[in-house]
């Protein structure tokens, strides 16, 4: 049993998660470094190489026959942790301002309340599978949230990167409506007596 909790879909699991304190650690040397670009490519970099744990866990998992049920839990938990992280951190410095709050807004209260759907209905053991709409929303977030990290640093390498990231952000939060309703919508009639 331990050794299904050390696989190595778990292992990268584990290490999206501590990505986590990795990203909000270079962002706030952002503002102490005499670089600040250093700082965002920094937390760009560590995003990304967890964005790709992402899909390798459960691609893993499936093929290697390697599933747990903590792999299970600590996967979508991992994925809010990551993409919630990094919404608040570019709400915090104002990449994502004005508006575009609303889309991450969005985006946070979609997960919220997906999760609170999916811990009600595993009380009553009804499964809610994830869709591929689902996965594109996580796609669309990831790239979002990709462009917007290398924001003004990005803006010097390839004009307009923090305006693409924001049009993603917007795309994403499109998605995130759909598939939150998608949820909503299967479970609505567990949730009824």
């Amino acid at each position: 049993m331990a050794s299904r909790a050390y696989n190595i879909p778990n292992l990268l699991t584990y290490a999206r998660i501590l990505a986590v304190p990795l990203i909000v650690v270079c962002f706030f040397l952002e503002g102490r470094l005499q670089s600040s670009d250093f700082a965002r490519w920094s937390a760009l970099t560590i995003f990304v190489v967890a964005s790709i744990t992402d899909y390798l866990d459960g691609y893993l998992a499936r093929i290697w026959n390697q599933t747990s049920n903590i792999g299970k839990m600590l996967d979508p938990i991992a994925d809010k942790l990551l993409i919630a992280s990094v919404l608040l951190l570019m709400a915090a410095d104002g990449t994502i301002a004005g508006w575009s709050l609303w889309a991450a807004i969005t985006i946070l209260c979609r997960e919220i309340l997906v999760s609170g759907l999916r811990e009600y209905l595993a009380a009553l053991k009804v499964s809610v599978p994830v869709t591929q709409i689902a996965k594109w929303k996580t796609t669309a977030q990831m790239f979002a949230l990709a462009f917007l990290l290398a924001g003004p640093a990005g803006d010097k390498v390839l004009p307009y990167t923090t305006e693409a990231g924001i049009t993603l952000l917007w795309i994403a939060a499109i998605l995130t409506i759909y598939t939150g309703y998608d949820y909503f919508r299967a479970g609505a009639k567990h949730m009824v007596d």
